[in-house]
């Protein structure tokens, strides 16, 4: 089923960069060698793909590696896929971007690659309900992940002989007993918008379904409805932080909570490097953010930060599996798990952070669930909503703006929806 439409659309959005002059498209160099491309979006990552890259040319005589990372990797992609310049592999996060190219068909199908064997079914299933619609096929290998709930000073907690909550009763009996001893139970950085998207995202998966996005694309349900007790209990989580948090930034955040300025912390697993350059000795831990009135209920708010597509153009596939299976090398993925905390997607052995041992039973066994922001897009400004409403705490207008906005950003792809669910009985 073609949807060119809705590709030109979306590969246009925000392409206004300049392409990169590189060669790509497994073409052979000079020297005979096979020349292997990728672009990869996460630039924190960079020294150690750098490394990768000379490890990798250093013990491979057929092929040479070329990684780069650059800082608007996103804009520089959608520019080189508007020209067709397309490297070999790309490095993406599973967001709505990968969507797109998921629906711009310019992604190869890897579902033949041996390692697939090898990834977290729980982060495969991630993958595939990203889709807009189904299809065949699968797009990407997801390498490494994010966790997302409560952080929480472990030495705070044994001192007082704190329980960590696995309901959202149990969670507002902590805050408050917590405060009672004179401390601050949470931190919030609101000044930077996106710093809203975590509490909301970790208590999303337990409070609405997974595919509420799509729910609302077939015209089955709104966010009014979905999202309500979401929003109500997002509000009652502000008494438990610090007074005016829309002052503080993200730096402000991290910074406080490695000073022991409050108990706890609602963010990623990403935040912790920030967290540990400021306080190298704070003894951290986390656990799932419990949003609901059942234990039963909690599942992890975890999602796909990094995973590689093999594009439908590159020349030859075989070197490109021959450079996959370097990165997923039990030894590397270590790397970058030690390099950037980082989960992994491959099942195995691996040596993960303490600050994830209140995760771990989430993860080992597969009960996760993704980011809901990951299906919205980003002309929306999601985390601008959600700042407002945070300060304005009037969720009638929240929830009526949310629902308004969807419309009119994902009018688009609501069309395409509905024509394949008529085209496909509602299947």
């Amino acid at each position: 089923m073609k949807r060119k439409g809705i590709r030109c659309l979306k590969l246009t959005l925000c392409c206004a960069a300049a392409a990169l002059a590189v060669q790509g498209c497994g073409a052979s160099s000079d020297d005979g060698k096979i020349e292997i491309e990728i672009v990869q979006y996460k630039p924190e990552a960079a020294n150690y793909f750098k490394v990768v890259e000379e490890e990798f040319n250093a013990t491979h005589d057929n092929i040479h590696l070329t990684i780069s990372s650059p800082n608007d990797a996103m804009t520089i992609l959608k520019t080189r896929f508007i020209r067709e310049d397309y490297p070999d592999i790309i490095g993406i996060g599973g967001d709505i971007n990968y969507s797109y190219f998921v629906d711009a068909e310019i992604l190869s199908d890897v579902s033949g690659y041996e390692g697939m064997q090898y990834i977290n079914q729980g982060y495969l299933d991630i993958a595939e309900a990203l889709e807009l619609v189904p299809t065949d096929g699968t797009y990407i290998i997801p390498y490494v992940a994010n966790a997302a709930g409560v952080l929480y000073n472990r030495d705070m907690f044994e001192e007082h002989g704190w329980q960590i909550p696995t309901t959202w009763d149990e969670l507002q009996a902590l805050c408050g007993e917590i405060q009672a001893e004179g401390i601050l139970p949470l931190y919030f950085g609101f000044k930077d918008t996106w710093t809203c998207l975590a509490p909301w995202n970790a208590m999303a998966v337990e409070l609405s379904p997974s595919d509420t996005t799509k729910q609302v694309n077939r015209g089955q349900t709104n966010f009014t409805t979905e999202y309500r007790e979401l929003s109500e209990k997002y509000l009652q989580l502000l008494q438990y932080g610090p007074e005016g948090p829309f002052a503080y930034s993200y730096n402000d955040a991290c910074t406080a909570f490695a000073r022991g300025e409050s108990a706890m912390y609602m963010i990623g697993s990403y935040a912790t490097p920030q967290i540990l350059s400021v306080n190298p000795d704070l003894n951290i831990d986390s656990f799932v953010m419990p949003a609901s009135d059942s234990a039963d209920d909690r599942t992890l708010n975890s999602g796909i930060d990094l995973g590689f597509c093999v594009m439908a153009d590159c020349e030859n596939k075989e070197a490109a599996y021959e450079v996959l299976n370097f990165l997923y090398a039990d030894e590397n993925l270590q790397k970058y798990i030690n390099d950037q905390n980082a989960v992994p997607c491959k099942t195995g052995d691996f040596e993960l952070s303490p600050m994830l041992d209140g995760m771990l039973a989430f993860i080992e066994s597969g009960n996760m669930t993704d980011y809901q922001d990951h299906y919205y897009p980003s002309e929306m400004s999601v985390d601008a909503l959600l700042q407002t409403y945070l300060i304005e705490q009037d969720t009638d207008k929240f929830l009526s703006n949310f629902d308004a906005n969807w419309q009119r950003y994902n009018r688009d792809i609501i069309r395409m929806v509905q024509d394949y669910e008529a085209a496909n009985g509602g299947s």
